[in-house]
C-alpha cells in the first residue's frame, strides 16, 4: 500500500511539472507574438476578414494602415483566354525615409500588396510561367488570399527598397470551360502599402501613430523608461489623474507643467508609410471575335483595292473612247 502511495505521489509531482513546463512555454510564445511588429501584413487581413473587400469598395487594409498615400496599377487592355499575363503593382515612396520598428527603432520600410482579381483569373500555375515570373514569384512568395477566394492574392512584408514594383503573373481562365465565367468586360482591384500600420486589427494602437491626451489638465509627471517607453501624468482640474502609456517610438511633445486638453496630441506621428487603392478594368477577348474583326478589314481592305482597280479601268476605257 505504501509502495502504491509513492507511485501516486511520483506520478502526480510528475503531472504537476508537465503542466507547470507547458504553461510556461505557452506564456512564452503568447507574450512573443504580442510583442512582434505590425509587419505581418496581409496576414493580419486573412485573419480577420472572409474578404479583403468590404460591400463600399474600400480593401480593408485601409482599417489599419490610416495614412493615404498613392498605388498604381499596369494591366494588359485586355487577353485572350487560357493565357497569362502580367498585374504590375507599383508602390512608390521616398526610399530615403525610415519608419519606426516594433522596438521603436529606425528601419526601411516594407511593402504588401492585395489583388483582387475577377472570378476564375487565378495565380499562373509554374509551369505556365516563364523562368523570370517564375523566380520573381518565388522570391515574392505570392498567395491566394484563401483556398475559397483563389482569385484574391496578397503579397508582403517585402523589403520596399527591392520590391517597389511587384509583378503578378496572371491566369486568364477559358470560357469554354468554365462556365460561370464570360467574354466582356472584368474590374481588378489592387491595394498597395508601405510601411507599418497605426491599428492592430484588436483596434489596439500600435508605436507608428500619434498619441493623445484622454483628459484635459497639467502633464504632472513623465516617467521614461531604457526601452525609450514613458508613461505620463495627466492631473485634471477635478483631482482625477490618469496616465498615458507611451510606446518606444512616437517622439513627447510635451514637458512637466504643460497644460493639454483632451484629444491633444502629446507626441509626434511617426508614421512615413501608408496605403493606396487603384482600380482597373480588363477585357477577356472572345478570339472569335479577333478573327471576324481581323476578317472584316480584309474583306474591306480587298473592297477597296477592287474598287480602285475598277476606276482604273473605267478611267482606261473612257480614255480609249476619247480618242476616237
Amino acid at each position: 500500500m505504501k509502495t502504491v502511495n509513492l507511485s501516486l505521489s511520483w506520478l502526480t509531482a510528475i503531472l504537476r511539472r508537465v503542466v507547470l513546463a507547458v504553461a510556461v512555454i505557452a506564456t512564452f510564445l503568447t507574450a512573443s507574438l504580442s510583442a512582434l511588429p505590425a509587419q505581418a501584413y496581409p496576414i493580419f487581413a486573412q485573419g480577420a476578414y472572409e474578404n479583403p473587400r468590404e460591400a463600399t469598395g474600400r480593401i480593408v487594409c485601409a482599417n489599419c494602415h490610416l495614412a493615404k498615400k498613392p498605388t498604381e496599377v499596369e494591366i494588359p487592355q485586355s487577353v485572350l483566354p487560357d493565357t497569362v499575363f502580367e498585374a504590375v503593382v507599383k508602390i512608390p515612396y521616398d526610399h530615403s525615409i525610415q519608419q519606426v520598428s516594433g522596438d521603436g527603432s529606425k528601419a526601411g520600410l516594407n511593402v504588401g500588396a492585395v489583388v483582387v482579381l475577377p472570378e476564375g483569373f487565378t495565380l499562373a500555375p509554374e509551369e505556365r510561367m516563364t523562368d523570370e515570373q517564375r523566380e520573381a514569384a518565388s522570391a515574392m512568395y505570392i498567395q491566394p488570399y484563401s483556398e475559397a477566394k483563389p482569385n484574391i492574392l496578397v503579397v508582403g512584408p517585402l523589403s520596399g527598397d527591392e520590391y517597389e514594383e511587384l509583378k503578378f503573373p496572371i491566369l486568364s481562365p477559358d470560357p469554354n470551360e468554365n462556365s460561370a465565367v464570360n467574354f466582356g468586360k472584368y474590374q481588378i482591384h489592387v491595394g498597395g502599402n508601405r510601411g507599418r500600420g497605426q491599428v492592430y486589427p484588436t483596434g489596439d494602437k500600435s508605436n507608428n501613430t500619434v498619441y493623445n491626451a484622454s483628459l484635459a489638465g497639467t502633464i504632472s509627471a513623465i516617467v521614461p523608461s531604457e526601452d525609450g517607453s514613458a508613461v505620463v501624468t495627466i492631473q485634471g482640474e477635478n483631482g482625477k489623474s490618469v496616465e498615458e502609456s507611451i510606446p518606444a517610438g512616437p517622439e513627447l511633445i510635451v514637458a512637466i507643467g504643460d497644460e493639454v486638453i483632451s484629444g491633444q496630441a502629446l507626441t509626434t506621428n511617426p508614421n512615413v508609410g501608408g496605403f493606396g487603392q487603384a482600380d482597373a478594368e480588363i477585357v477577356l477577348q472572345n478570339p472569335n471575335r479577333v478573327l471576324g474583326l481581323l476578317a472584316f478589314f480584309a474583306i474591306t481592305t480587298l473592297a477597296q483595292i477592287m474598287l480602285v482597280l475598277k476606276k482604273k479601268q473605267v478611267e482606261r476605257v473612257q480614255a480609249v473612247e476619247m480618242n476616237f
